[in-house]
């Protein structure tokens, strides 16, 4: 439990609560709490399935604007480093993991959003990438998870433009997955949450770990990232559990070994 960002886990979900009012503004105490609260969630073996969740205001309104003013090159080239880190810790937690966005989630908050496996809005939710309006560009993963996330032209568009879009238009450019009322958006993530909840721990890293991976190279080298990632679930239980389940037509009660 940190100071500005919290666990709380209930029925296999757990949930990274970010609460520093007003605007969860992610100063370098909360940038280095998200990154341990990841890699507990990611240890723990009762998770299951992980909500980021800012409240039912704001996701995250982006960095401490009068924090970074006062650093210099020096400064930011080595903050920088623990900055992604920290996000990076949050895209690489070995299980499903959903962003449950209400309000503003702007610079690094909606680059700590890119960091999940999928996005819930609210309709008055806004996303953006503004950093260039500030005569810098974003530095926690936006120059690379957004163009992965949504095509390189749309992701140069909000990038060069700085400008926030709707919940809307972030549905419909694959910003988002889904939009919900906004008084919604936390119960629409558990729900989504929940469809992980009893599922076959070992076989959803191998997935995340296998789409992911993939994503970075050629594709030779992701069909052997798969091949390996699939044989060796051969070596679980929870894969005889399911299959012999699925020859009995009964439902599989996995056990994450």
């Amino acid at each position: 439990m940190g100071e500005f960002v919290r666990v709380e886990v209930a029925d296999r979900i757990a949930t990274i609560r970010l609460d520093r009012p007003k605007m969860n503004a992610l100063n370098g105490q909360v940038q280095q709490e998200i990154g341990e609260a990841a890699r507990l969630v990611d240890a723990d073996p009762v998770v299951q399935a992980v909500i980021l969740y800012g409240g039912e205001r704001v996701f995250a309104a982006g960095a401490d604007i009068k924090e970074m003013a006062d650093m210099s090159y020096a400064d930011m080239s080595a903050h920088s480093r623990t900055l992604q880190d920290c996000f990076t810790a949050v895209a690489r937690i070995g299980k499903p993991v959903i962003a449950a966005i209400s309000g503003y989630a702007l610079g690094g908050g909606c680059e700590l959003a890119l960091c999940a496996d999928f996005r819930v809005a609210g309709e008055g939710a806004k996303l953006g990438q503004p950093e260039i309006l500030l005569g810098i560009i974003p530095g926690a993963g936006g120059t690379q998870r957004l163009p992965r996330l949504v095509g390189p032209s749309k992701a140069k568009d909000l990038i060069f433009s700085g400008r926030h879009v709707t919940a809307e238009e972030a549905l419909s450019i694959g910003l988002v997955d889904k939009v919900v009322a906004d008084d919604q958006v936390y119960t629409a993530a558990l729900e989504w949450a929940s469809t992980f909840a009893a599922g076959p721990t070992i076989a959803l890293r191998a997935a995340k770990q296998a789409v992911d991976q993939g994503l970075e190279v050629d594709l030779d080298t992701g069909l052997e990232i798969e091949r390996l990632q699939f044989s060796g679930l051969f070596a679980t239980e929870d894969a005889k559990v399911g299959m012999r389940a699925f020859a009995e037509k009964t439902k599989p009660k996995f056990t994450g070994n």
